[in-house]
């Protein structure tokens, strides 16, 4: 299926469906949002490693989650929590990420291939050595966020903000940059 095919929110799986280390993902998220509320009863949600493709998590609060290593290919989480969660090293191209928040989540090694971030909230994000390849970043918000060695070739930059992102060693050549808010003393040509 095609990025439009997966942003129009065909065959998504629901968290009824799918299944971690013998628990079901429904009963993971239910415990971590009382985990997120700060209710004893509730757990940290561990989705490391998890087969998370195509999953349907719109919405869902996954701030602080471990979600390292999980593969979220095609997977929607438009909308969703994901604040200081862990998703280094995740397999997440084409994903559905607009208006996520991910202030100051670990995105590093990610792989958000063609993933969708418009208006994310990326705010002092990790996202050293993510593949960053054709996605879709308009409007996303990378104030503050580490984006060293991440690969942008292709990236749709339309009203992104990088104002006070230290863009040392990032290369942003031929990229559409003309509504790109950069930081004062970004310099074209000079990664």
């Amino acid at each position: 299926m095609g990025l439009l095919g997966i942003l129009k929110g065909g065959n998504f799986r629901s968290p009824q469906s799918i299944r971690h280390k013998g628990k079901k993902l429904s009963e993971i998220l239910e415990a971590h949002a009382r985990f997120a509320r700060g209710d004893s009863s509730g757990a940290r949600a561990d989705l490391s490693g998890a087969n998370l493709s195509r999953a349907d998590l719109g919405k869902a609060n996954l701030a602080y989650a471990n979600l390292a290593g999980a593969k979220l290919e095609g997977a929607n989480l438009r909308d969703a929590r994901l604040a200081s969660a862990d998703l280094s090293n995740a397999a997440a191209a084409r994903a559905d990420l607009r208006k996520a928040d991910l202030t100051e989540a670990s995105l590093a090694g990610a792989d958000l291939t063609e993933a969708h971030l418009g208006g994310a909230e990326v705010f002092r994000a990790d996202l050293r050595g993510a593949k960053l390849r054709g996605a879709n970043l308009g409007a996303t918000n990378f104030r503050n966020a580490a984006l060293q060695g991440a690969d942008l070739r292709g990236a749709c930059m339309r009203t992104t903000i990088l104002r006070e992102t230290d863009l040392q060693g990032v290369d942003l050549s031929g990229l559409d940059l003309s509504t790109t808010l950069l930081p004062r003393d970004y310099k074209a040509g000079l990664p």
